[in-house]
């Protein structure tokens, strides 16, 4: 497991690390108390995969909907 917050992770590290979370259930020979450990942790795993997917596809429909909601391919984006 990384030492790394998991509110500073990128998609695709928390992706990685609750990919090793889950394998390492799936295989049975962790202790009970490690096994509790291991699940919280991939729940908050997932938990910041959903959010990280949540604010890609709020970023895409800013990028290709207009304010009605209709095709556009052209944005304004603050921040961006």
């Amino acid at each position: 497991m990384s030492d790394k917050p998991i509110e500073e992770m990128t998609f695709e590290q928390a992706m990685a690390e609750l990919e090793a979370v889950v394998d390492q259930l799936d295989r049975g020979d962790v202790a009970l108390d490690e096994s509790i450990k291991l699940y919280e942790r991939g729940a908050l795993l997932k938990k910041r995969c959903e959010r990280k997917l949540k604010e890609a596809e709020e970023k895409v429909a800013a990028i290709t909907l207009d304010e009605d909601g209709n095709p556009n391919g052209t944005v304004e984006m603050d921040g961006l």
